[in-house]
Order: C-alpha cells, then sequence, then structure tokens
C-alpha cells in the first residue's frame, strides 16, 4: 500500500470538491483505496489530500494520467498540482 500527498490551488473549492467527488469511482478503478481531504484554514482554495492506493506504480499512473488532467481541468484546478508519495514509518 502507498500513500499519495496531492497539493493543489483551486478557484472555488466547492466547485473542486463536486467534480473530485463524481471521479471517485475512476480513482478507484487506477487503484486507489480510500482519501482524505483538507483545505487550509486561512485560504479553503489551498487543498491537499492524502490518498491510500493499493501500489505506488498504480497512484503513480494516475498522477500521470489523462483523467485526471481532464478532471483538474474541469474542477478549476489553478496550476499543476504537487504529488509526494509517502511510505509509512
Amino acid at each position: 500500500m502507498a500513500t499519495m500527498m496531492i497539493q493543489l490551488k483551486v478557484k472555488s473549492f466547492a466547485e473542486w470538491k463536486k467534480v473530485y467527488d463524481s471521479v471517485a469511482g475512476l480513482r478507484a478503478s487506477w487503484g486507489a483505496l480510500s482519501d482524505q481531504v483538507y483545505h487550509e484554514a486561512a485560504d479553503p482554495n489551498k487543498v491537499i489530500v492524502l490518498s491510500k492506493w493499493d501500489s505506488l506504480a498504480n497512484g503513480q499512473k494516475w498522477s500521470k494520467s489523462a483523467e485526471l488532467k481532464a478532471a483538474m481541468e474541469k474542477a478549476g484546478v489553478e496550476r499543476p498540482p504537487s504529488f509526494t508519495f509517502l511510505d509509512e514509518a
């Protein structure tokens, strides 16, 4: 199991969250197991997502997928996100 942290800036958290929720099944088909969504207290349009994946390879493939890119464009992501892959210590 692997964990991926995504940091991104969006135009509107509410609009981004609608799109994010709508592609839950798509993420699962790529190997996503669970996720937690956070936003900064001072700026709700700065989002952090922690997601568990069935494998590091599947998380990395998803991070580069055309499906993710299309969803981010639809959701109003303002610039390319930062992806960090984590191992549990």
